[in-house]
């Protein structure tokens, strides 16, 4: 069954054109690129684009953790929004999504109604029920949380210890980074796994482990941090000394998407029809990290994602049928960098490591802030 949505649009007493809201709730990698995707020439006349954010500029959220460092500055992991004579910014706290009234609420400001919501709102931190970890852990899931986290890595005084848990790409690229920029620093790494990268193929797993071991980083492997403390982190239940906790170590869908009255999977990712909206609410689609999409989240999987939303809202604006089916979203591979000179990566499922791994990733940066992707 195909759902047909009849664009026309309505003209007012006076003969203007009456708008339709498009309304984009967060500026991360899904909504900027459907903003490219839309704009300048792509965009029907009688729609316009609210985006809405907390900050006025796109944060390169993959690059926190050199942020957090101290490696980069502030403004190289920021990008201007576009200029468009139909493209609003509303800055602020979100409260609630009304799905019904098709209404945002705002912790402080007037409501915003929409016609057609794209929810990209990302992710925050997970922290499986460890007590005390949401208190006395360290952030870089927002840009404001890794200002913070900067402050307090780049106030220790020497031989201090910071403990960092989790060993997915954050951790990895955090740790790496940290030991370049504080090399007064102890360095430890907590990871479940037997060995670093344990999903991926052994000779990346090998590769950055030595690169760990070589370059001082300790790794504690199959690890369970079951509290945390104000000095302490609690491993099996053992406490280990530590000046300052950074928590790696999984995540879940924002707090607004969670608390919507519509279906999740086990996750808590809003479970979407083959066309990315929202079951009952064909004019609401959900982008990113908040969407239950068959492939770990990642800013390539957004814009993607992204893409065919787009193709979607044009067709319907045009009047016509939604396709059967949607192409698999391809994914290029995974990139992570050891520093500034040494990286890795998977690549059409080959391994790549050591320098070159870390070249293509600038590659990559360098072509998404300046060339729009």
């Amino acid at each position: 069954m195909f759902i047909l949505i009849e664009h026309r649009s309505k003209k007012t007493a006076k003969g203007d054109i009456c708008m339709k809201k498009l309304v984009l709730l967060g500026a991360g990698y899904g909504n900027m690129r459907i903003l490219r995707e839309l704009l300048p020439n792509q965009l029907p006349d009688d729609i316009e684009i609210i985006l809405v954010d907390r900050v006025p500029y796109h944060c390169l959220k993959t690059e926190y953790y050199a942020l957090a460092a101290g490696t980069v500055s502030d403004q190289d992991v920021r990008v201007t929004f576009p200029e468009h004579p139909r493209l609003k910014k509303r800055y602020g706290e979100i409260e609630t999504i009304d799905l019904k009234e098709s209404v945002i609420y705002f912790s402080d400001g007037e409501p915003l109604t929409f016609d057609e919501l794209v929810i990209g709102l990302g992710c925050e931190d997970k922290f499986h029920n460890v007590p005390g970890a949401d208190v006395f852990s360290h952030s870089i899931q927002t840009i404001g949380k890794s200002r913070e986290t900067y402050q307090t890595l780049n106030n220790l005084p020497a031989s201090s210890i910071v403990s960092i848990v989790g060993g997915g790409l954050s951790g990895i690229e955090l740790a790496s980074e940290l030991r370049e920029s504080r090399p007064d620093l102890t360095i430890k790494l907590f990871d479940r796994g037997k060995t670093i990268l344990s999903s991926f193929p052994e000779r990346i797993s090998r590769y950055v482990q030595n690169w760990f071991h070589t370059n001082g980083v300790e790794v504690i492997n199959e690890a369970n941090i079951t509290k945390v403390e104000q000095g302490l982190i609690y491993n099996h239940d053992r406490p280990v000394s530590t000046d300052v906790v950074v928590w790696t170590a999984g995540i879940q869908p924002n707090k607004i998407v969670r608390d919507l009255d519509v279906e999740k999977d086990g996750q808590g990712r809003v479970v979407l029809t083959k066309h990315h909206y929202i079951p009952k609410y064909e004019n609401v689609y959900v982008v990113g990290d908040c969407a239950s999409l068959p492939y770990a989240p990642s800013a390539q999987l957004a814009e993607g994602q992204a893409e065919q939303i787009v193709q979607i809202m044009q067709r319907r604006w045009e009047g016509k049928e939604l396709p059967e089916s949607l192409p698999t979203i391809k994914l290029k591979g995974v990139l992570g960098s050891l520093g500034k000179k040494q990286g890795f990566g998977l690549m059409n499922e080959r391994a790549i490591t050591g320098r070159i791994a870390r070249i293509l990733k600038s590659g990559v940066l360098w072509m998404y802030k300046y060339h729009k992707g």
